[in-house]
């Protein structure tokens, strides 16, 4: 285990011996870190956060610090930071605010500079979170997600996975999965090169396009639409697709297609 001796470390904290402190780095106590996790310069690693195996944490970061909610008067919460993820400079993760409960990043994220994790947000794995995006507290992030640079969300909001959010935009409501974001809360299409890039089968694909059709295209209203969803598509993904609508309390992202700015 390899320790700044400028590297400030309370004595209960459970560092794994292959991991590597950097200089000026601050680990509080009840912190675990795990194998092969490098912590770099003037990092601040809070009490409460566990970072699994392999992830980096890049300097003056500053992970499961106290959350930004009046409610909070300071029960024990905590961080849960997967394995291989990336966190990059000055991003600022606060830990959960209600008692015994967490902020949890999944494993292989990228998380650039300057980006936010409000108090109880959620990602799945393999999320890539652009610089300087805000998540506001409680917001879920599906797996294989990007969000792209300066996108806010407002509390609370959930992310279907593989979603493409534009840069730029604000999300106040639920965005379904396999769908592409760009402007206030507004779904523009089905977000193609990520599913081509996550592997889904054409098969797959073609009826995540006819769900898509079926409930922002057709006219039907929202139980019709997911009602003809259920009796004519038959993938693991237009259920997916059909159950996070169903379980949506914010409301759906609306649909609107310019053609203008794909013809010019």
């Amino acid at each position: 285990m390899a320790i700044h001796k400028s590297a400030i470390v309370d004595p209960s904290a459970n560092i794994d011996p292959a991991a590597d402190i950097g200089p000026g780095a601050v680990i509080e106590s009840g912190v675990t870190i795990e194998a092969r996790v490098k912590i770099m310069a003037y990092a601040s690693i809070c009490r409460g956060t566990h970072i699994g195996e392999g992830t980096q944490v890049h300097m003056g970061a500053v992970i499961g610090h106290v959350p930004q909610d009046l409610s909070y008067k300071g029960q024990e919460t905590f961080t849960k930071i997967g394995k291989n993820t990336v966190i990059r400079e000055y991003v600022t993760i606060h830990r959960g605010s209600e008692e015994g409960s967490a902020t949890v990043v999944g494993d292989n994220n990228m998380l650039m500079v300057q980006c936010h994790l409000g108090h109880n947000s959620v990602t799945g794995d393999n999320v890539i979170i652009a610089n300087s995006a805000l998540l506001a507290g409680h917001v879920e992030v599906g797996r294989g997600t990007f969000i792209s640079g300066n996108v806010v969300f407002h509390q609370f909001c959930r992310i279907g996975e593989y979603v493409m959010i534009g840069g730029f935009t604000g999300v106040n409501k639920d965005v379904p999965p396999y769908m592409t974001v760009r402007g206030p809360s507004t779904v523009r299409g089905v977000n193609l090169v990520g599913l081509r890039r996550g592997g889904f089968s054409r098969e797959a694909i073609k009826e995540i396009n006819e769900a898509y059709s079926i409930f922002f295209r057709s006219g039907l209203n929202t139980s019709d639409a997911l009602v003809k969803i259920k009796e004519t598509l038959n993938s693991p993904e237009a259920a997916e697709f059909a159950r996070f609508i169903e379980n949506s309390k914010r409301g759906i992202c609306k649909y609107r297609y310019d053609k203008e700015e794909y013809f010019e």
